[in-house]
């Protein structure tokens, strides 16, 4: 198997920096999107075949260095009691607004509740065996929260940001259940075995650095601290923390996912050599001709400047309208420029 993608995550020396993409697994290839015609996106989620079908097609495709499983970070929220769709973003019919509301959630029992997501894991086990390894994944408490409070993507985040001031025991007993269900989730995952979890924060950033510390870290900190870990590196990835990269480590990763508005090294001189780091290409030059891809990924390798633990990534997922040619064209250029 190529295990440059795990022995980068653990800081180990690598023959050439080990890529992968946020979203690899979408609608910017006609592969998905074949599959995709023929049913909704929920449904996608919960048919592990096809859910391993289109998590295959990007190693396939683009020869990235590992394999990300297709599912949504919202999956394991609705089996809790909260009816979700897609239209096409994500949409809850009724948000947490109240301490009834938050008693009322379940936690659930992840084999019986989400099974399609531990049977998605295993057969791209054995599908991927030899080639590259698998990443498992969730969303963070906070940004599950944002999604649960607000209903669907926000512009201001005032629900939740009211609760957090307002009602602070209504959003410390929903952290603590969320919490709670994140980590038998994730924990469910390595179980059926992902060798790699990432943990997405999408909305971490929208806070102050002192709020985060008070409203959104112990909470990352228990789920991290809470999971069965052993060989599997934990990623932690907060769009939006380049002003308190200091305050995230604390959470306690063993690799820091980064976006596109901090400097790869200048962060790891914050973050110190003994933590790892994943990004940071802006998604958005993936539209430029190929002479500028190469020359910005050869800016983002310099900035890492030759040090071990660096997988190179977007600093946020692929974005649709991409073309699948330039995305291949990236991950040929990482590998070709960082060869040993």
């Amino acid at each position: 198997m190529n295990r440059r993608f795990l022995d980068a995550c653990w800081g180990k020396p690598v023959d050439r920096t080990p890529v992968w993409l946020m979203r690899q697994a979408g609608r910017y290839l006609p592969e998905y999107m074949a599959v995709r015609s023929k049913c909704t996106f929920l449904e996608l989620c919960k048919t592990p075949e096809l859910a391993a079908e289109v998590s295959i097609q990007p190693v396939d495709i683009l020869g990235v260095d590992a394999a990300i499983m297709f599912s949504d970070i919202l999956t394991p929220v609705e089996p809790m009691g909260m009816k979700l769709d897609f239209v096409p973003g994500p949409v809850f019919e009724h948000p947490i607004r109240s301490m009834a509301d938050v008693e009322a959630l379940r936690i659930p029992q992840m084999e019986q509740d989400v099974p399609y997501v531990l049977e998605t894991i295993k057969i791209l086990r054995r599908e991927l065996a030899g080639k590259v390894p698998l990443i498992g994944f969730g969303g963070a408490p906070f940004t599950l929260a944002c999604y649960m409070v607000e209903g669907k993507g926000s512009k201001d985040f005032a629900q939740i940001k009211r609760m957090m001031y307002a009602a602070p025991d209504v959003y410390a007993a929903l952290m603590e259940k969320i919490t709670t269900m994140d980590m038998e989730y994730l924990n469910a995952q390595i179980k059926a075995g992902a060798q790699a979890i990432q943990i997405f924060d999408t909305w971490g950033g929208i806070l102050s650095p002192s709020d985060y510390e008070k409203y959104v870290l112990p909470y990352t900190t228990r789920l991290i601290n809470g999971l069965n870990r052993g060989e599997t590196p934990v990623i932690h990835f907060v769009k939006g923390a380049g002003t308190m990269l200091d305050s995230v480590q604390k959470a306690g990763g063993d690799v820091m996912g980064l976006d596109w508005h901090v400097n790869l090294g200048r962060a790891r001189d914050v973050l110190g050599q003994g933590m790892a780091v994943q990004g940071n290409l802006d998604p958005t030059v993936l539209y430029a001709p190929k002479e500028v891809i190469e020359k910005e990924v050869k800016r983002v390798l310099d900035e890492n400047a030759g040090r071990a633990g660096h997988i190179f990534n977007l600093g946020h997922g692929i974005l649709p309208t991409v073309a699948p040619e330039n995305a291949k064209f990236m991950v040929e250029c990482v590998h070709r420029l960082s060869q040993k």
